[in-house]
């Protein structure tokens, strides 16, 4: 696995668990929001979830744009620079 591999490897699993991560947190907000408990503090804790979980999907989706420009910068460079040569044995 060369460095390019590696760096697309991490962008694409570092996104996907921040994807999933907002996803879990504003189901659960909505949950809370919406059950059938009394209490308004219960509530606004499930108010207060669903506005965080919009709030880290901007940043994640911002975040995705620039590590899309970090995985491109690399493959482009990888790209420019040629192997370098390999010693020949007598």
């Amino acid at each position: 696995m060369d460095v390019i591999d590696l760096i697309k490897d991490l962008i694409n699993k570092t996104v996907m668990v921040a994807w999933l991560l907002f996803l879990l947190t504003w189901i659960i907000g909505w949950a809370i929001k919406g059950s059938p408990i009394p209490m308004g503090k219960t509530r606004r804790l499930g108010q207060g979830l669903i506005e965080d979980a919009i709030w880290g999907a901007f940043w994640v989706a911002i975040g995705t744009s620039v590590f899309w420009l970090i995985m491109y910068i690399s493959s482009f460079l990888g790209n420019i620079y040629p192997q370098p040569p390999l010693p020949q044995l007598p």
